[in-house]
């Protein structure tokens, strides 16, 4: 019975005209939030716009343009009797000789240096030693070590099998 009683109770409230809204005050939040943007606006530090970036550019300069890796310069070692035989590029060969290893070592360095004046090549363009398998090792290393006492940085041996 006494769920009958809540029943019309709940019915009466929920048909009846008396229903009670309170509606909420949106004005005082409103102008506070207006207050808080004010605030906010108020206090913040505006700077200058710094630039993107933080350096300097250099001046332009007319350099040479130079597209890509350049083709190596081919470095031939051939075998000979009493040492070796050594080609750069096209050029003329140098004979390198046990006896006088040094004086033909001076002379492979300045035909080398006149072979990259005349190419126009820098001593960070690729060199190719190209060396058969019958040279000494000795006369080898030593042709690398000048080529790298010179300067020349991208001196590579291919692979051979």
């Amino acid at each position: 019975m006494q769920s009958d009683s809540i029943q019309k109770d709940i019915l009466n409230r929920a048909f009846s005209g008396s229903r009670r809204y309170s509606p909420m005050r949106m004005a005082p939040m409103i102008d506070m939030i207006f207050l808080l943007l004010i605030f906010f606006l108020v206090s913040a530090k505006w700077r200058p716009e710094k630039s993107f970036l933080g350096f300097q550019l250099p001046a332009a300069q007319a350099m040479e343009y130079r597209p890509g890796k350049p083709e190596p310069l081919l470095i031939h070692i051939f075998a000979a009797e009493t040492g070796c035989d050594v080609r750069i590029g096209l050029m003329e060969t140098i004979k390198i000789q046990e006896q006088t290893l040094e004086a033909d070592l001076a002379v492979l360095m300045e035909e080398l240096q006149e072979c990259m004046l005349a190419q126009k090549r820098f001593v960070s363009d690729p060199v190719e030693i190209i060396c058969e398998p019958q040279v000494k090792w000795d006369y080898l290393t030593k042709i690398y070590n000048l080529f790298s006492g010179v300067g020349l940085t991208d001196i590579t041996l291919p692979m051979t099998e």
